[in-house]
C-alpha cells in the first residue's frame, strides 16, 4: 500500500515537471501555415522592370499572421509584418509602386490591425585590399577600399521558389554588368518555417515559426586585388517609436557543440519600453566553401543613418518617417592567409524574427531540471522513509 502511495507520489511530480518544462518551451511550440504568392494581386497590362519581384510569404498562426515580403526593386529588402488578425492581407497600388512606390503603395490591411513592422536592406558589399592583413576594415586606409558594389543597381535573376518540409525558400541571385561578375553572383535565400527546427546548411541555426532566414553568399566574383576581403553593409528599418541596439552573448549548443558559442544580436525595443519586438540573430561565422571551412566575422559599431536607403519596398512601406540604423558585417581572421581569391566564395546567415531573440531551449531544460530533479528526488525519499517506518521496518 505504501508503495502505491510513493509510486502515485513520484507519477504527480514528473507529471508537475513535465508541465513546468513545457511551460518554459512553449514559445517553440506553436506553429503556423505558410504560403507563398509572387506579385500579389500583379495583372497585366502591368508588369514590374525585368528581374524585379516581390514575393509574399505568409505565415498565419492562431491569433495573428506574420507577413514576410522580400522585393529587389531597389536595394533587396525583407520587410517583416505581424498583425492582431488572421485575415489581414497585402494591398499593393501596382501602378505607384513600379514608377514611383510612393510611400502607402503597399499597405497591409487592416492597418489597425499591424502591431509591429521591421525591414532589413541589404545595401552595399564592400572590398578592400587587406595588405596588412588585419581582416578590420576600421583599421583599413579610405585609399585600399574599392568602389563599393551597390547592390539597388544590380540586375537579378528570377526567383527560384521551393517549397519542401524543411520549409518555404525563395532564392535571388544578381550582379554587375562588370568584369567583377562576368561568371558570379551575389545570392539571397531567404527561408520561411512552420514550426520549429534547425537549418541542414552550417551553420545550422535554430528557428521557429516566428523567425525567417537569409543565407547570403558571393561566389565567383572577381576580386580586383591579390589581398581582397569583403565586408556587407545592411541597414534595417523601422518606425519611429523603437529604438535598436546589438550586444553578443554566449548560448550552450547541445547539438552539434557541447560548449558555450559566441551568438551576436540585433534588437528593436520600444523607445518606452524594455520588451524586444523584433530581432536579427546569428553566429560570428561565414564560410569560404560550399562545403564547411569557417572564417570568423564581425560587426561594425550599430549606427543611426539619416536616411532610408534606396529599396522601393521601403519607400512604399512606410508612410511616417521611419528610423534607420546599419552595420557592416566583413569576413576574415587578421593573419590569415587565405584571402577571398583563394576560393572565391564567402557565405552568411542571419536570422530575422519576432519577439525575443531565440535561445537553446534545451539549456533551459538543463536549467530547469536542476531544481525539479533535486526536489523528486528529495520527495522520493522523504515518501520512502515513511512508509518504511509504518511498515515497521527496521534498519540492521
Amino acid at each position: 500500500m505504501y508503495w502505491c502511495i510513493g509510486k502515485i507520489v513520484t507519477t504527480v511530480l514528473f507529471g508537475v515537471a513535465s508541465c513546468i518544462v513545457f511551460l518554459l518551451t512553449r514559445g517553440d511550440m506553436f506553429q503556423r501555415k505558410v504560403s507563398v504568392e509572387l506579385n500579389p494581386g500583379l495583372t497585366p497590362p502591368l508588369v514590374l522592370p525585368a528581374g524585379v519581384n516581390l514575393v509574399h510569404v505568409r505565415g498565419l498562426g492562431q491569433s495573428d499572421t506574420l507577413h514576410f515580403l522580400l522585393c529587389n526593386h531597389g536595394a533587396p529588402a525583407l520587410l517583416m509584418v505581424n498583425t492582431y488578425s488572421t485575415q489581414s492581407v497585402v494591398q499593393v497600388d501596382w501602378p505607384s509602386f513600379i514608377n514611383r512606390s510612393s510611400a502607402g503603395s503597399l499597405k497591409v490591411e487592416p492597418q489597425t490591425s499591424v502591431r509591429y513592422s521591421r525591414a532589413l536592406v541589404f545595401t552595399r558589399v564592400w572590398e578592400y585590399d587587406d595588405v596588412r592583413n588585419t581582416a578590420d576594415p576600421q583599421q583599413t586606409a579610405e585609399s585600399s577600399f574599392y568602389p563599393p558594389y551597390e547592390l539597388q543597381n544590380f540586375i537579378w535573376s528570377d526567383p527560384k521558389i521551393t517549397v519542401n518540409q524543411s520549409g518555404h525558400t525563395v532564392t535571388l541571385c544578381g550582379g554587375e554588368k562588370t568584369e567583377s561578375f562576368i561568371s558570379g553572383s551575389l545570392c539571397l535565400q531567404f527561408s520561411a518555417f512552420e514550426s520549429v527546427g534547425r537549418d541542414e546548411m552550417w551553420p545550422n541555426l535554430r528557428h521557429n515559426a516566428n523567425s525567417s532566414q537569409l543565407h547570403v553568399w558571393l561566389d565567383g566574383v572577381r576580386p580586383r586585388g591579390n589581398h581582397s576581403r569583403f565586408a556587407l553593409e545592411f541597414q534595417s528599418v523601422g518606425d519611429s517609436v523603437f529604438r535598436e541596439r546589438t550586444y553578443d552573448s554566449n548560448c550552450i549548443d547541445d547539438e552539434y557543440k557541447p560548449y558555450f558559442f559566441p551568438v551576436s544580436n540585433w534588437v528593436s525595443v520600444p523607445v518606452n519600453g524594455d520588451n524586444v519586438w523584433g530581432y536579427n540573430q546569428w553566429k560570428p561565422v561565414a564560410y569560404r566553401k560550399p562545403e564547411p571551412d569557417p572564417t570568423p566575422c564581425k560587426h561594425s559599431e550599430l549606427v543611426s543613418v539619416d536616411q532610408i536607403p534606396q529599396s522601393r519596398l521601403v519607400q512604399a512601406y512606410f508612410i511616417k518617417d521611419p528610423q534607420t540604423y546599419g552595420l557592416n558585417i566583413s569576413f576574415g581572421n587578421a593573419g590569415d592567409p587565405v584571402f577571398y581569391n583563394a576560393t572565391k566564395y564567402i557565405s552568411w546567415t542571419v536570422l530575422m524574427g519576432l519577439g525575443e531573440p531565440l535561445r537553446n531551449s534545451f539549456y533551459y531544460l538543463h536549467i530547469a531540471f536542476i531544481p525539479i530533479g533535486t526536489v523528486i528526488l528529495v520527495m522520493i525519499f522523504a515518501v520512502e522513509c515513511a512508509c518504511k517506518r509504518a511498515s515497521g521496518y527496521t534498519r540492521i
